[in-house]
């Protein structure tokens, strides 16, 4: 655990202002603008502009974790999310106009990010890279990259899903494009050439549903579909069960229904990548950097995961999940 979190034990938390919304939670954490203590340091103010969906409940995970340092560091928390690349792009460059002390940025929509983030270098502004896109993120100048190696989380799935027997899976992508999505399928595929990818629309669960019924009523040798984010996997539980399918479920992510169906056996396995810390860290990485002059990760990246969640281990991450961390 990192010296910052480890932190949070010895400054009271206080909740924040300025904060827009994306993803599931459409109102800032309770008591906003609450004032109370936190550290000694000067204010400043970090932006932290993601690729979120509307609805996504994933990233009130990040969130949460994002608000908690920033109360105990003393930083104005700016949040927003676009899943359009250049509209996530004009965020930043709103960022970069409001003149921040940081910004934490994802890197799923790369191509896109390249120029602003030389921007915002050229401007003096650090930049963090996190969730997705490591190693654009760390080529396009970012101080450091909070996250996972998607590629690696899903050649550890594949590697599961060998061990387990399984030979014909279907790997469902909910956002056509986003590199680290792709990079979890290809590293599946890595693994068992046979897998199949499978593009859904993961705005519209009712598309998610009917796309997935059609194909395993075409496909019935597919033997476990794996879902690359906790309300995709849900929605494959009931599918399956609709369809009559054999085929198991996996899951990339996590929230509290999730850890419950891996308890209650509907879901194999899921890969987690630990999105409060990623939230967490990056306000903290930036945060270090003003004071001090400090680069977490030494210039690379900082592993979140991947964190492979079976039943046997599901229990210990469920209370956690329920309180919105996990």
């Amino acid at each position: 655990m990192a010296a910052g979190l480890a932190a949070l034990a010895l400054v009271p938390v206080i909740a924040l202002a300025g904060c827009s919304s994306a993803g599931g939670r459409t109102e800032p954490a309770s008591g906003s603008g609450d004032t109370g203590a936190a550290a000694s340091t000067p204010p400043m103010t970090i932006a932290m502009i993601t690729h979120a969906a509307a609805g996504d409940t994933f990233w009130d995970i990040v969130r949460k974790g994002a608000e908690a340092a920033a109360a105990k560091d003393n930083v104005k928390l700016v949040y927003s999310g676009d899943a359009d690349g250049g509209r996530q792009a004009q965020l930043v460059q709103q960022a970069i106009d409001q003149n921040v002390d940081g910004i934490a940025l994802t890197f799923a929509k790369a191509d896109a990010m390249k120029d602003v983030v030389q921007k915002a270098l050229d401007a003096g502004i650090p930049v963090v890279g996190f969730n997705g896109g490591q190693q654009e993120a760390l080529a396009a100048g970012a101080l450091t990259y909070i996250g996972q190696d998607d590629k690696q989380a899903g050649v550890e799935a594949g590697k599961k899903l060998v061990a387990d027997g399984f030979t014909q899976p279907i790997c469902m992508i909910q956002e056509q494009g986003h590199v680290g999505l792709e990079a979890r399928c290809a590293g599946i595929k890595e693994q068992i050439p046979a897998t199949e990818i499978l593009y859904v629309t993961g705005t519209d669960m009712a598309q998610v549903s009917s796309t997935l019924t059609a194909k395993l009523q075409a496909d019935t040798s597919a033997d476990v579909v794996m879902g690359l984010g906790a309300p995709f996997t849900l929605a494959a539980i009931d599918v399956v069960a609709q369809t009559g399918s054999k085929a198991k479920i996996g899951s990339f992510d996590m929230n509290a229904d999730l850890a419950q169906a891996i308890i209650d056996g509907k879901v194999i396995f899921t890969v987690d990548q630990q999105p409060y810390l990623q939230g967490y860290e990056s306000v903290d990485a930036l945060w270090l950097k003003k004071n001090g002059g400090f680069a977490l990760g030494g210039g690379g990246a900082v592993a979140t995961g991947p964190t492979i969640v079976t039943p046997g281990t599901a229990e210990a991450v469920l209370a956690g999940a329920k309180e919105g961390i996990r």
